[in-house]
């Protein structure tokens, strides 16, 4: 029995499942490096969007997706832990800036090297294959 090549997109569909599910599979990696630092995956999620300089409430409320108050309440949370603080806006004193502090820049750092840690089943993989996969992830990085 012969079979129909696969098109473009249904090959597609199948490789974002995949590796969807692997990023699924390997999420309580990523949810242990969270714990150690007490922030919840949405918590964490603000903290890497947030900077040195500074951002209104309403503008990292579109970054996020969320309303303003959710924001805020986000962004009490992470005051609360020493992660970000407001600081007024050198442009308009009405206006607070929200920013890292010094101890949220290092969280984000310490969190971004336990996620680039890879799983072992990847590190398991044979160097041919990760070859392949570190060529096919640059081209869609360079996308």
């Amino acid at each position: 029995m012969t079979t129909l090549p696969r098109d473009a997109p249904d090959l597609a569909g199948e490789a974002w499942r995949l590796m969807f599910d692997f990023l699924m599979r390997s999420a309580p990696q990523r949810l242990e490096a969270q714990q150690r630092h007490e922030l919840t995956p949405n918590d964490s999620r603000a903290l890497f969007l947030l900077d040195a300089e500074g951002k209104p409430i309403g503008a990292l409320a579109r970054e996020w997706g969320c309303d303003p108050s959710t924001a805020t309440w986000l962004v009490d949370r992470l005051e609360r832990s020493g992660l970000a603080e407001r600081i007024p806006s050198p442009g308009d004193r009405r206006v607070k800036l929200v920013r890292a502090t010094e101890k949220g820049a290092a969280t984000k750092n310490d969190l971004q090297a336990a996620y680039r840690q890879p799983p072992p089943e990847l590190t398991s993989l044979p160097a041919g294959d990760l070859d392949a996969l570190v060529r096919i992830l640059g081209k869609l990085r360079a996308g």
